[in-house]
């Protein structure tokens, strides 16, 4: 089953169409970027893909959640399953790495301590941070911080990871890190979908590339 189906959607953000007319499947274990101008609707799409922005028209679904007609009780659960990562980390600022990705899981329903804590530390292993888990986010680079991030997407084991400019507040080495290791996520099974203006990154990691433009997207 394709994790993303998308088929003729109109977004509107405050009555004001964003996209029109989009087509869009992605499969399990595909990478996918998402580039186009400040304002094209990127962000948009993305966030609908979340229900965060509603689709106004079309056919349009998320891991089987049909986004059209997804009742506000649901929401969360489609939530559960997608792992997000921001480009401004949105890292809780008064809380260690672990009670960070302990948050999450609290939020999320987890329920064993012991669990917890070996998930946890799967998942910073998983992003070379294991010791790392006892610091601040200030007391971290920017580079160290987005990981952390990537590592609270992983908590649920998603199937679906939205990668919003990631790299953008990054310098060129580190954030060729983080595409590398998204790479390696999607390598893994997880449908990973970037939104980016670094078009040297899309060149030195190849994969398909869709643009915003227009109010389309191609």
């Amino acid at each position: 089953m394709s994790i993303i189906n998308y088929k003729d959607v109109e977004i509107l953000r405050k009555e004001l169409v964003v996209l029109k007319h989009v087509s869009l499947t992605v499969e399990p274990g595909e990478f996918v970027y998402l580039i186009g101008k400040v304002g094209s609707g990127k962000s948009s799409l993305m966030k609908s893909m979340y229900a965060e922005v509603p689709v106004s028209s079309g056919e349009a679904s998320v891991l089987g959640y049909d986004l059209v007609d997804l009742p506000k009780k649901e929401i969360p659960f489609l939530r559960r399953k997608i792992g997000i990562v921001f480009q401004d980390f949105q890292l809780l600022t008064d809380r260690t790495v672990y009670e960070n990705l302990k948050f999450v899981l609290d939020a999320t329903g987890w329920k064993d301590k012991n669990d917890m804590e070996t998930r946890i530390e799967e998942v910073l292993k998983e992003v070379g941070m294991l010791n790392k888990s006892y610091k601040m986010p200030h007391e971290l680079s920017g580079g160290e911080q987005q990981r952390i991030v990537i590592a609270r997407a992983l908590l649920n084991r998603p199937k679906l990871i939205l990668a919003d400019e990631p790299t953008g507040n990054l310098d060129p080495a580190t954030g060729e890190q983080i595409v590398a290791h998204l790479r390696g996520i999607a390598g893994n099974g997880t449908a990973v979908v970037m939104a980016t203006h670094n078009l040297q990154l899309v060149e030195q990691f190849p994969a398909r590339v869709l643009r915003c433009e227009g109010k389309s997207l191609c």
